[in-house]
């Protein structure tokens, strides 16, 4: 029995050897329920929705948007520390998408745009960043990537972006997966194009970068390339009411509880009586009993972030503080999440030609930025839309801190240029551009406790000084003297 066996066995060892040849062992490895390999289609939807899904109530925090009453934020009285790295996580499949997609075509594209998004938000949270080395482990066995300058690194996504328009120039390519603009590869380079705008107006105090001329790039942009043309093009990502797809706020307790709108904020609507302060925030619960109107600017009211929150917690369980409004986290859909939009890029072509960067008629672009924006919440707030029409608009850009017009002095225009940028940001994409914008422009001015200063950045990830601890050092010392703290002042800002 035994030698029957062995017989067999070699028999079946023999016939194998002979199959070698005509069929591939690793074939026989393969679980067709488990596949290995992607389409760039399937990958893509989930990098945009993930890209464009960004917010952050910390990010309003800081910016003097909210305040809490249930402890103090780090955010609120600008006490952060480190940062994070988990960018590059989704960088990685990123980098995936643009693996397995052909050369030059769409999805490589909007590779290089998605690069372009992370990268720079990395660069302004730290300054420095591994960017010609990043994400190298799987194809070059870099696990310790250099980091680049970060003048390097907008040069490189600067550069990353002009080629993903010219990608998509003449492009008839028709690509699925895309939940942003339904494959209109025109709306993706009015997009790509805008974006290129705000990078280049973050660097508005240099002239250069690498071999990039700031203002001229801007201007061949303006003159060259397709840009958004109303808020029909807006860079958004629209919610649906299902599992995983629905706003990210929706049933999120800390806005039924602990959050309320700061002060500072309200006084910013208050002040220029802005219409879509309805949109964004309640009445105090003091002011709904006493039976004010929606319109009653008396009626809003939030806490002060420079004081104890102790003392706003006071103040709120007086009734005297106004919540967001319940659709943030009552509506499953609410609002779509804007990346970068038509008010944003107006803004900036405004500031251009307050800059003398480009010609046009600043005012024309400023109104319709604002325009635009009252438009954005009349769609979305529908109860308070009456509040927002094109007359109110009309009206409010007639009021005496709104007015735009040519006797205003440059500085002026900047300010009430950053003031609307500001204004409509509350819970918006973006994330930390409004903040970086107040570190540019200077407006608004946050109000903070006497002696607390503004953070220009975050300090690098314990995870690098853990796996990468002599590149972060050489960044460090190339950057800063070799020290990490919030308050060093990165390239971009001096």
């Amino acid at each position: 029995m035994r030698k029957k066996s062995i017989i067999y066995i070699a028999s079946l060892m023999l016939a194998s050897s002979f199959c070698t040849s005509c069929i591939d062992l690793e074939e026989l490895n393969v679980d067709p329920n488990n596949p290995t390999t992607t389409q760039p289609a399937l990958l893509l939807t989930g990098i945009a929705y993930t890209a464009f899904n960004q917010t952050s109530s910390s990010a309003c925090h800081a910016t003097k948007q909210l305040i809490l009453t249930s402890g103090e934020s780090a955010y609120q009285v600008y006490k952060w520390t480190r940062g994070d790295f988990d960018y590059y996580d989704n960088l990685r499949d990123v980098t995936k998408m643009m693996e397995v997609s052909e050369s030059e075509s769409a999805y490589q594209a909007l590779g290089h745009f998605f690069r372009a998004n992370y990268f720079y938000q990395l660069t302004m949270d730290f300054g420095d960043i591994p960017y010609s080395d990043a994400l190298k482990g799987e194809t070059n066995a870099v696990y310790q990537p250099q980091y680049d300058s970060q003048e390097k690194v907008f040069e490189g996504i600067l550069n990353e972006l002009a080629e993903a328009d010219n990608l998509l120039k003449d492009n008839n390519e028709i690509i699925s997966g895309d939940i942003i603009y339904n494959g209109n590869l025109l709306q993706w380079r009015k997009l790509i194009n805008a974006y290129r705008l705000r990078i280049l107006m973050s660097l508005s105090n240099k002239t250069k970068v690498g071999n990039i001329n700031v203002p001229a790039t801007f201007a061949e942009i303006v003159k060259d390339c397709p840009l958004m043309e109303s808020a029909a093009d807006n860079g958004q990502l629209v919610y649906l009411d299902q599992s995983s797809n629905r706003y990210p706020y929706f049933n999120d307790s800390d806005f039924g509880s602990g959050r309320f709108m700061d002060s500072t904020y309200i006084a910013a609507f208050v002040t220029r009586k802005d219409p879509r302060l309805f949109a964004i925030a309640t009445q105090t619960p003091k002011a709904e009993q006493e039976g004010k109107a929606v319109d009653d600017f008396t009626a809003y009211d939030g806490g002060d972030p420079a004081v104890p929150y102790s003392l706003v917690n006071d103040k709120a369980t007086a009734g005297l503080c106004s919540k967001p409004t319940e659709r943030y986290y009552k509506s499953p859909t609410n609002e779509p999440m804007i990346l970068l939009g038509y008010t944003e890029q107006q803004l900036i072509l405004a500031e251009g030609v307050v800059r003398g960067w480009i010609s046009g008629d600043d005012k024309a672009y400023y109104e319709s930025a604002v325009k635009a924006s009252f438009e954005f919440y009349r769609t979305y707030a529908n109860d308070v839309a009456a509040y927002l029409g094109e007359d109110a608009a009309d009206t409010y850009l007639k009021g005496s801190e709104v007015l735009y017009d040519s006797t205003l002095p440059a500085e002026k225009k900047i300010e009430r240029i950053a003031m609307q940028k500001y204004l409509p940001t509350f819970l918006q994409g973006g994330v930390w551009l409004p903040y970086y914008e107040a570190l540019r422009t200077g407006y608004p001015d946050f109000r903070r406790a006497t002696g607390v200063q503004l953070p220009y950045r975050w300090m690098y990830p314990q995870s690098e000084y853990n796996n990468n601890p002599t590149n972060v050092q050489a960044s460090l010392e190339s950057q800063f003297g070799g020290g990490d703290k919030t308050s060093d002042k990165p390239w971009w800002l001096q």
